[in-house]
């Protein structure tokens, strides 16, 4: 599952969502969609929190070259 994109992952559990929720699912059916459901929720909290944490390491490296005090604008005019 983690070769897919988050996007697609996202996409994937939405369908899954919108047929549990028509209803028109039978027992069988709708355990392996829940199962594979929360499998998918997963696998997508996993890849946003590397991506917070790659957000989070570009922020770091940003403030360490720019430094950590704000632009003052009107100084600089």
């Amino acid at each position: 599952m983690s070769e897919k994109s988050f996007d697609d992952m996202l996409q994937e559990l939405e369908e899954i969502v919108r047929r549990l929720e028509s209803g028109h699912v039978g027992l069988e059916e709708a355990m392996e969609a829940y199962k594979k459901g929360t499998a998918l929720k997963k696998a997508c909290d996993t890849k946003l929190t590397e991506a917070k944490a790659q957000i989070d390491k570009l922020i770091v490296e940003a403030e360490k070259i720019v430094g950590k005090e704000p632009l003052d604008i009107e100084k600089s005019e």
